[in-house]
């Protein structure tokens, strides 16, 4: 009875709206993406491409916060050294304050050893840029990928945010590639993608709940 009750809660709160999956080019034609820094560069029948440029670039979904939940996405960078920078920007209060996960693709499967074990990212701007944390709390939010992905080709990204806590899990594997304590408050903010310093990138597939 307990797990047919679970199971039913799951569907009700689906059916309620809590599970909402995105066509981000649907969500573009519509005008609800809103970009910072950057640029659409083109897209196909579900996925979205977007330009490079300098700085950190964000494409945030208007109207759409969350503040615990689960967020997946699609996404795809390249093998291209320190010009791929792409994820998941999440508690965004603004612009400039917001929370993000992301992943150098040109690390994932790198023969330098101290490159691969910065293949997935945490970050809490503005203070916790990952200068800062890589230079006052090394190795403790960023992590390699076992088993990565083709840098070149799609990967899929779950990352699970709870108040005190983010776990982030890539092509469905069971074990996490990143578990971290959040370093901000727990608040309602915007949900987007981020690109990095020099970065594009393509995304589809963005389903939160």
């Amino acid at each position: 009875m307990k797990k047919l009750s679970f199971v039913f809660l799951i569907m009700l709160g689906s059916l309620n709206g809590y599970s909402q999956v995105f066509n981000l080019v649907e969500e573009l034609r519509k005008g609800k993406l809103e970009f910072v820094h950057r640029q659409n560069d083109k897209f196909g029948l579900n996925n979205i491409k977007i330009s490079k440029g300098s700085g950190e670039g964000l494409v945030w979904l208007r109207n759409k916060k969350l503040k615990t939940g689960t967020i997946e996405v699609d996404i795809k960078g390249e093998d291209v050294f320190q010009k791929s920078f792409v994820g998941i920007a999440f508690n965004g209060q603004n612009d400039s304050t917001y929370e993000a996960i992301y992943f150098r693709p040109f690390n994932f499967h790198a023969t330098d050893s101290v490159r691969r074990i910065h293949a997935v990212q945490y970050i809490a701007h503005p203070k916790y840029t990952w200068k800062h944390l890589r230079e006052f709390r090394n190795a403790e939010f960023e992590k390699g990928i076992k088993n990565a992905p083709d840098p070149n080709g799609w990967f899929h990204a779950k990352i699970v945010v709870l108040p005190t806590s983010v776990t982030v899990y890539v092509d469905n594997k069971q074990e996490p590639s990143l578990v971290v304590n959040r370093l901000v408050s727990n608040k309602k903010g915007t949900i987007g993608l981020f690109l990095g310093d020099g970065s594009g990138g393509e995304y589809k597939n963005l389903n939160i709940y």
